[in-house]
């Protein structure tokens, strides 16, 4: 039982419903009922590791999301996420972050990772970094592929957030367990190609009007391709080290 969780929980279903979000959900099954497991994410929006979390309920459990120090540093938002004993991730002391998700791994929970680590701009998979795969190998738990799709539409980086009543369809498709049986490279390879399978899973049957700014180029919309999103991506990296340098200069 967590009760914290629990109630926060049935307040977002009452946002979800206000909204008229529209859920469809795949494979819930494949959430383990007991035992540690790394649950990895695709990431398209600020709001998707709130709906990742749904299939979880199948069996009753919860996960504890690793997110940014700086959502834990935030006055509101930060005693919610220790109540909820999510896992603050500081990229100045990221072994911290890491050696915290494997204990919680070990000790039986279940814990959220965005293998890509920041939201992808084309919203197709964008290469993932090897966190994932090293905590379940270290941990001695199955990574669960899970793609969520729709998500982007109601808040993403670069456009106004819409979180009123939208009646947003959102797909949520759930792979089979993946056990740690190799190598953090290999491991992490194959998450992304499941990962990528089960995105193409949740698009199907889902509307995706030309030209849109949440629809992939390859789906005929206007978002950029993946190789123009690393671009803006890095360059937008740049920008904030330089302007880091500036500040430093100054003071």
């Amino acid at each position: 039982m967590d009760p914290v969780y629990r109630t926060v929980i049935g307040i977002a279903r009452t946002v979800f419903a206000f909204e008229g979000l529209k859920f469809s959900v795949q494979g819930d099954r494949n959430i383990p009922a007991t035992g540690g497991a790394v649950i990895a994410i695709n990431h398209t929006g600020y709001m998707d590791f709130t709906y990742a979390g749904l299939p979880a309920r199948t069996p009753k459990r919860y996960i504890r999301f690793m997110a940014k120090k700086e959502v834990f540093d935030n006055k509101i938002s930060g005693p919610i996420m220790r109540a909820l004993k999510h896992i603050p991730v500081d990229r100045g002391a990221g072994a911290d972050s890491y050696k915290a998700a494997v204990d919680f791994l070990k000790r039986g929970e279940l814990v959220g990772v965005y293998p890509e680590a920041t939201i992808s701009r084309s919203f197709e998979i964008k290469e993932f970094k090897s966190g994932a795969a090293r905590m379940a190998i270290e941990a001695g738990v199955p990574i669960i592929p899970v793609a969520i799709w729709g998500a982007q539409r109601v808040w993403t980086k670069g456009y106004p957030k819409r979180l009123g009543r939208t009646n947003t369809p959102i797909s949520i498709a759930v792979g089979e367990p993946i056990q740690p049986f190799e190598p953090a490279s290999e491991l992490t390879a194959k998450l992304r190609t499941t990962m990528q399978e089960l995105l193409l899973e949740a698009q199907k049957g889902y509307q995706h009007p030309a030209g849109e700014y949440w629809v992939p180029a390859r789906l005929g919309g206007s978002a950029p391709t993946l190789e123009q999103a690393d671009k803006m991506d890095a360059e937008e990296v740049e920008a904030k080290a330089k302007a880091r340098e500036a500040r430093k200069s100054e003071g």
